[in-house]
């Protein structure tokens, strides 16, 4: 079945002081909603100012952007910690972007992790469901974006929260279903907007065997690493024009 919309998300405020990603401030006008990083794996108070104020002017949609405790590995480096601790981080990190976000009369809209620890909660049912169980305890509106799969359904079920389900724009995607997540494997430029076609056309992603896979996501994550990254989303908006989350579900729920 065709699908109307699609959210377009990349992360923002992927630095902390001199060190910055240029390129952030340049894909805005192409995307409908933004995870802005929350100062553990990256972002500092200035950088987070700054993209909440883009944001607010640009009419994007807001998330938290958050990783583990570890900016000189830039949230890479997977690490083990208790629900307690799992609980602990999440809400310091959304607390914070929350209490910024208020000071300027925005919201925030979704949570989003970031390197190891969304890698883990794509893989590890009782990560996630602590990660989900802390964002229901800070508002039961708040969204949890995570990879479109199994883990992500039960979560929601057991959780009874709000999701997001996201696939990689240009990762490579096991016979699985699951991305490469070292990218020992790449799709080309061509292949990932066709990825955008299918996904819209028929709901379903290619996999590495050339199999089709059916999908259920609503956003498409696009990775600022990405040296094409400008160009190619420039053409991705020429495939669909990206609404943000909330529009979706509105619209889908007949509020609109």
């Amino acid at each position: 079945m065709p699908a109307k919309h699609i959210d377009f998300n990349i992360d923002a405020a992927q630095g902390f002081g001199v060190y910055k990603n240029d390129i952030e401030t340049q894909l805005l006008d192409y995307v409908s909603s933004v995870n802005i990083s929350c100062g553990f794996h990256a972002g500092d108070p200035l950088l987070i100012k700054e993209y909440l104020l883009k944001c607010k002017e640009k009419n994007l949609t807001i998330g938290a952007h958050i990783g583990f405790n570890d900016i000189s590995g830039l949230g890479y480096r997977q690490m083990d910690l208790t629900s307690d601790e799992i609980e602990a981080v999440v809400l310091y990190q959304v607390g914070a972007l929350m209490s910024f976000a208020k000071s300027y009369h925005l919201v925030i809209d979704h949570v989003r992790p970031h390197g190891a620890m969304y890698k883990m909660a794509s893989e590890n049912f009782e990560f996630s469901l602590s990660i989900a169980k802390a964002i229901k305890k800070i508002d039961k509106w708040l969204a949890y974006t995570c990879l479109d799969n199994e883990i992500l359904d039960k979560v929601e079920a057991e959780a009874d929260i709000v999701v997001n389900r996201e696939v990689f724009f240009d990762k490579y995607y096991t016979q699985d279903f699951k991305p490469d997540w070292e990218n020992k494997n790449t799709i080309s430029d061509d292949d990932a907007l066709n990825r955008i076609r299918t996904i819209m056309f028929s709901s379903q992603i290619k996999l590495g065997n050339g199999l089709f896979m059916p999908v259920n996501c609503n956003t498409i994550h696009f990775d600022t690493k990405n040296q094409n990254i400008l160009e190619l989303l420039k053409k991705a908006n020429e495939i669909v024009k990206p609404t943000p989350f909330n529009y979706n579900k509105a619209e889908l729920s007949g509020w609109v």
